[in-house]
């Protein structure tokens, strides 16, 4: 293709958060443009943010129903190519369910839906239309997790026998929902973040990560859900014992009560030989441990060999790179595949590691099971989106 890839945006107002994150990331390697949008459900922030953002006012919409109505009119060569979803979750499905019957491809942010229902009725469409859809679970474009995911599945770390993943977060340690924080605000109401709180916002992403790195998935789990913070709606903590397809066991950890700590997530992974850690506070380093040979630290631009590494590094070693870049990573697969696909050519395999459909069905399975286990006292061990 001659030109960059044409983006819509639904959500991602001037007043909003992880809108700002998403332009950020894709426009980080000038593959991509914003052209249109509506940016609020508020029709006047909606107007006043694609302003501030330089767009003409004939692509700036009211409704997220009047864009794809008429980005679908206009001519091939003028319209959006795919649209990003940056809304909360209860405003995930049907702009998404919109996207592709119009013709759009789909970026989202997860979890992908607001039931799982709703992610196989994503899957079904995206099947019958033959469309792209990529979930932006950030995690996994970090080139260190990505030499992990390769070291595992080269064998180097022999047989996978036991997970560790954490994920703690202290921003919700009061009941900042009460205080005027949007974002507690809506991460905290089951009508509008769904029937899980921190599972479903931050165990989510450590859920992925671990069947991501590993290549196994969960089987079946067992939990506990607690909420701290007095009249909190939702759980603000948890955790689940895990048990993967191969045999391997596994603890997982979300928590958004630990005071003081801000997005400390980290992986451990053990095999017959050795195992491996990254920490996400120090994105660029990861800790190989083997039996009967020293420790190894492997670090991003330097050390890391994998050729899928270093496709998504772009700065020479002691250069950081940290959550933009990954996040970058996922929007820069994507336009990569996509632009392979309008041109017609089959694209690199390393252009197709995004989070997909597919993992978003996980993380709504994930959700559902947790849930389940996490209040029925009852209920040892649930079978994986049973």
């Amino acid at each position: 293709m001659n030109r960059k890839l044409r983006m819509g945006m639904v959500g991602g107002g001037s007043d909003a958060f992880i809108g700002a994150i998403h332009r950020l990331a894709a426009f980080m390697d000038g593959q991509i443009e914003m052209v249109c949008g509506c940016f609020s459900v508020d029709p006047e922030i909606s107007i006043s943010s694609g302003k501030s953002y330089y767009l003409p006012e004939s692509r700036i919409y009211r409704t997220y129903h009047e864009m794809f109505e008429k980005e679908a009119r206009l001519p091939e060569n003028e319209r959006m190519d795919f649209v990003s979803i940056v809304t909360p979750n209860f405003v995930h499905f049907e702009p998404a369910m919109l996207a592709l019957e119009n013709g759009f491809h789909v970026v989202i942010d997860k979890p992908i839906t607001f039931t799982l229902d709703q992610a196989v009725q994503l899957k079904n469409k995206l099947d019958e239309t033959g469309l792209l859809l990529a979930l932006t679970h950030t995690y996994s474009g970090y080139p260190a997790v990505k030499h992990a995911r390769q070291m595992v599945a080269d064998g180097e770390l022999g047989k996978i026998r036991k997970v560790y993943v954490e994920y703690p977060q202290g921003w919700l340690s009061a009941k900042v929902e009460d205080q005027g924080n949007a974002q507690a605000s809506w991460r905290t109401d089951p009508k509008r973040s769904g029937k899980a709180g921190c599972m479903g916002d931050i165990g989510t992403h450590a859920h992925h990560l671990a069947e991501y790195i590993t290549g196994l998935k969960v089987t079946e789990l067992c939990a506990s859900l607690n909420t701290y913070v007095p009249n909190r709606l939702l759980d603000d903590d948890g955790a689940a014992l895990l048990r993967f397809e191969n045999g391997a066991s596994g603890v997982l950890i979300a928590t958004q009560i630990a005071a003081g700590e801000e997005n400390a997530l980290k992986i451990r992974v053990y095999g017959e030989k050795g195992g491996l850690e990254w920490a996400q506070m120090e994105p660029n380093t990861l800790i190989v441990k083997w039996s009967g040979k020293p420790t190894q630290l492997l670090r991003v631009g330097t050390s890391l060999g994998s050729v899928v590494a270093a496709c998504n590094t772009r700065t020479p070693g002691g250069h950081p790179e940290g959550y933009l870049e990954a996040f970058a990573n996922i929007y820069r697969n994507f336009a990569h595949t996509l632009m392979a696909r309008m041109d017609g050519v089959e694209p690199q395999p390393e252009w197709l590691d995004f989070p997909c459909v597919e993992d978003g069905i996980r993380g709504m399975q994930f959700i559902d099971t947790v849930v389940k286990a996490g209040y029925d006292d009852t209920v040892k061990w649930v079978k994986f989106g049973e």
